[in-house]
């Protein structure tokens, strides 16, 4: 009877690679025929594809109607979003595999392990703190996992495949969104001790930390996603937005200065080190306008989300008790108050990263 459970497994996964390829394009050309052996991931919910199930935390989504279009219909993953999320979209462009796994997944097979996994953990953050009030995995965590990722690869395949793997790989970090909305503008913790000014700087010299110890673990390839514009998800205008839910202007000036101080560690960093090729992502003005101007991008609603009422519902308030859930949420630049439908997630990956596979090569 076991072996027949694992079968049936086995079968409705390939049969979900299968209907995810034939519903998504191939990857794109690297130049020099270039081949990428695998995708790591580091971040939060954006690129959490389901590590928070197996971690004792609030913050999740495997239930309905999370994964209502994942593969064809109704398989929540842990995935924040109605199906794929920018991780296994990613994953796809560089010609890897079309899903990427969570790196928790107790199912995962030596193959999996080969071409790459997500260590990101939904609510985590640059600052600990924010991981911390979460209860999710942070950053410091993220890294010891993927150390012990290291290991496992090199008992596997023996040392010299392990390396070749780690300096040939392409590394994606997206994280710092929930440090703002969350931790910053949300709770007492931070703001009472920072302003905008000093937190932003507090978080570059975290994420410059990561990246330093990131590159000594063997990562060259490495493409760090700025902030988006918080202050236009659903949840914040209806947090923040007043009467008419309004963009917040707080936190999108955060982001706005953070991402200026990022990219300033990102350029330092690139020229301290010569081996790394360091990209930086922008996502916050592809966002901006896919929200100002949905209709542009086939879009028809961008200030709430497709889930219950779409004004604060995400995680467990997104849940299959959420009667009001639209039925084309292909219309809806977001799935719940937070976070976009897969066919938003797929625009913005087309618009932020088609244009720079270039540049990490």
């Amino acid at each position: 009877m076991k072996l027949l459970f694992q079968n049936q497994k086995l079968i409705c996964y390939l049969a979900t690679i299968l209907i995810i390829s034939l519903h998504y394009g191939d990857a794109l050309n690297l130049p020099n025929n270039e081949t990428v052996p695998a995708l790591i991931v580091f971040g939060d919910s954006v690129v959490d594809s389901g590590n928070n199930n197996y971690i004792n935390t609030i913050v999740k989504c495997n239930f309905e109607p999370y994964g209502r279009d994942f593969g064809g219909g109704n398989q929540p993953t842990g995935r924040f979003s109605n199906g794929l999320v920018p991780s296994d979209i990613i994953a796809s462009k560089f010609g890897v595999k079309k899903i990427l796994p969570a790196y928790l997944d107790p199912n995962l097979q030596l193959q999996d392990l080969l071409t790459g996994v997500s260590f990101a953990s939904g609510g985590a953050g640059y600052d600990p703190l924010t991981s911390k009030l979460a209860s999710v995995i942070s950053l410091s965590e993220q890294l010891n996992m993927f150390k012990e990722y290291k290991n496992k690869i090199k008992k596997a395949v023996g040392e010299k495949r392990m390396e070749m793997i780690i300096t040939k790989s392409v590394y994606i970090v997206c994280i710092g969104s929930d440090d703002i909305a969350n931790t910053y503008a949300q709770s007492p913790f931070r703001s009472a001790e920072y302003d905008i000014p000093s937190y932003t700087d507090l978080l570059a010299s975290y994420a410059s930390n990561f990246l330093q110890e990131l590159y000594g673990l063997g990562g060259r390839r490495i493409g760090v996603i700025g902030m988006p514009n918080i202050g236009c998800v659903p949840s914040q205008r209806t947090i923040r937005g007043g009467i008419q839910r309004g963009c917040s202007d707080l936190e999108n000036q955060a982001a706005t200065l953070f991402n200026s101080k990022l990219v300033s560690q990102i350029e330092a960093f690139q020229h301290q080190f010569l081996e790394a090729k360091l990209v930086y992502l922008d996502i916050y003005n592809p966002l901006m306008d896919i929200t100002q101007n949905p209709t542009k991008y086939g879009f028809e609603v961008s200030d709430r989300g497709c889930c219950g009422t779409g004004n604060i519902e995400v995680s467990v308030l997104c849940n299959h008790y959420s009667s009001d859930t639209c039925s084309n949420p292909s219309s809806y630049v977001f799935w719940d108050s937070y976070h976009p439908t897969q066919e938003a997630y797929n625009v913005l990956c087309s618009m932020v990263i088609d244009d720079k596979i270039k540049d990490f090569f």
